[in-house]
C-alpha cells in the first residue's frame, strides 16, 4: 500500500449516523470535523445512502467544504441505493452519473406525485430531488405517530397503483409479477419515508461501486467499518465480508433488532442515531492518532 495509505475504510449511511433523522441535517459539529480529519488521513469514505445527490450536496458536502476538505483525499457518494454516484473532492461534488435503467416509468412517477399532492400533503411530501426512485417523506412539522398512520395508507395505495400498472412489484410478503413473471420494483418503508424503487438497488451493490471507485486511486484497506440505522444497511458489511475484508457493522438504531451476522455487529452503548455516529467517528480519529488540526 502507498506510504500514506490508511488501514481503515468507511462506508457510511447518512440518515441516522451522520444526519439527524429529526432535523435532516448534520446537527453534531464534531461529525464534520472528524470526517475532515479522517479524510485528511486518507481514510476512504463513502456515503452510501438512499438520499438524492442534491440532498448530499446541500446537507453533507456543503458543510464539509465550509470547514475545509483536504485537497488529497478519497471520498465518494452513492445515492438512491446505487442508482446515482459521484466523486467528492475539495472543490465539491464531481460529475453525477444516473443509471436510467433502474428508474420508474415517468407516468408512474407523476401518478405518485399527484397522489401526495391531493391526499397526503398534510403529513408528507414528494421528494422532487430523486432521479431514479420515488420517495415520499415525513414533513418535519408533523408528529411521527401521525406520519406512520398516513404512511400505512400511502403504502397500500402505492401497491394497488403498481399492481394496476402491471409493472411487477414486491411489498413485504406480497408479490404481483408482471406478464413476464418478474418483480422489477419494490415498496420499501423506512422510519421517515417510503421508497418505491428497482429491486436492483440496494446497499451491497452501492458498496461494490464505492470500492471499485476507491480501487482506481490505490490499494484498498483490509479493515472496514460500515455504519447505518436500518436493517438494509447491514448489506454494506455483507458485501465487504463476502469480498474477504475484515469488517464490522455499527448499528445506530439497534431497537429495530440487531441481526445475526458472521462478522461483529457493534452497538454504541445507549447512544443512537447521529449521537452514536459522532462517538464512532471520534473513536477512530483518536485510535488512528489523527490530528484534528
Amino acid at each position: 500500500m502507498p506510504e500514506n495509505a490508511s488501514p481503515l475504510g468507511l462506508l457510511l449511511d447518512v440518515d441516522g449516523p451522520i444526519a439527524s433523522p429529526v432535523t435532516r441535517t448534520i446537527s453534531t459539529p464534531s461529525i464534520i470535523t472528524d470526517l475532515i480529519a479522517l479524510a485528511s488521513a486518507n481514510v476512504p469514505i463513502a456515503f452510501i445512502t438512499g438520499r438524492s445527490a442534491e440532498f448530499i450536496s446541500e446537507q453533507v458536502i456543503t458543510p464539509l467544504m465550509a470547514k475545509g476538505l483536504p485537497a488529497d483525499m478519497r471520498m465518494y457518494g452513492v445515492c438512491e441505493k446505487g442508482a446515482v454516484w459521484f466523486p467528492i473532492t475539495a472543490g465539491g461534488m464531481g460529475d453525477v452519473v444516473v443509471d436510467e435503467s433502474v428508474a420508474l416509468p415517468a407516468s408512474l412517477v407523476e401518478r405518485f406525485r399527484q397522489l401526495i399532492a391531493t391526499d397526503y400533503s398534510d403529513t408528507m411530501f414528494f421528494d422532487e430531488t430523486k432521479q431514479a426512485m420515488v420517495s415520499v417523506e415525513q414533513r418535519t412539522d408533523v408528529a411521527h405517530a401521525d406520519f406512520l398512520v398516513a404512511q400505512h395508507s400511502f403504502n397500500e395505495r402505492a401497491y394497488e397503483i403498481l399492481v394496476e400498472a402491471g409493472v411487477g412489484v414486491r411489498f413485504g410478503q406480497r408479490e404481483m409479477p408482471n406478464t413476464a413473471g418478474e418483480l422489477p420494483f419494490r415498496i420499501d418503508p423506512t422510519i421517515i419515508s417510503t421508497d418505491i424503487e428497482s429491486v436492483r438497488l440496494d446497499k451491497d451493490h452501492a458498496a461494490e461501486r464505492a470500492l471499485a471507485f476507491f480501487a482506481q486511486s490505490g490499494d484498498l484497506p483490509t479493515l472496514w467499518r460500515s455504519v447505518g440505522d436500518s436493517r438494509s444497511d447491514y448489506l454494506m458489511a455483507d458485501h465487504l465480508h463476502a469480498a474477504g475484508y475484515d469488517v464490522a457493522h455499527i448499528d445506530v438504531r439497534p431497537a429495530d433488532g440487531v441481526l445475526e451476522r458472521p462478522y461483529p455487529v457493534i452497538v454504541i452503548g445507549e447512544e443512537i442515531h447521529d449521537e452514536a455516529g459522532a462517538t464512532f467517528l471520534d473513536y477512530w480519529v483518536d485510535k488512528l492518532g489523527i490530528d484534528r488540526g
